[in-house]
């Protein structure tokens, strides 16, 4: 008579449960972030900007003159990206290009002064979508959400320091 022990059956089960699980997170994440994403970008349609043209000039507005690289880091695009994107928004007049004073290669970006007009009037309502699109969940439930999301990314950019 031949016995089969359960355990690799039970640590099979185990796998397949926690992959199902982190499959299911990861579809629900991205389909919150979506759904999120796209109400917030309809409040901006009317502003002729998009929610990356956005990010730019919100990094700007509230940070002050940052270098490319530091706005790119901010957004999270590419280095050509940042560029095409600011080069843009400096032929609407929103930013300007600075020259470093102690780098000859590095350029800041600032915003103009039409650009900190504009987002004088579409923040406020950008942030109201924002509170809105979040309001679901309770203030405790908000913050648990950030740092729990924090580490999950940190962890999967494989950065220790949560």
């Amino acid at each position: 008579m031949k016995t089969t022990s359960t355990a690799p059956r039970a640590a099979k089960a185990a796998t397949a449960t926690a992959t199902a699980t982190a499959l299911k997170l990861y579809v629900v994440l991205a389909r919150a972030q979506r759904a999120i994403g796209e109400r917030t970008q309809a409040d901006l349609v009317p502003h002729g900007i998009s929610i990356t043209e956005f990010a730019i000039m919100e990094a700007l507005y509230h940070k002050g003159p940052l270098l490319l690289g530091e706005v790119q880091r901010k957004i999270l695009v590419s280095s050509g990206g940042i560029t095409f994107l600011v080069d843009k928004l400096a032929e609407r007049g929103y930013v300007e290009r600075k020259l470093c004073a102690t780098d000859r290669r590095a350029r800041y970006a600032a915003l103009t002064r039409k650009g900190t007009a504009l987002m004088k009037e579409i923040f406020p309502g950008h942030a109201a979508a924002i509170c809105e699109a979040m309001s679901v969940l309770t203030q405790a439930e908000q913050k648990e959400m950030t740092a729990l999301l924090k580490r999950l990314g940190k962890a999967a950019a494989g950065r220790d320091d949560t």
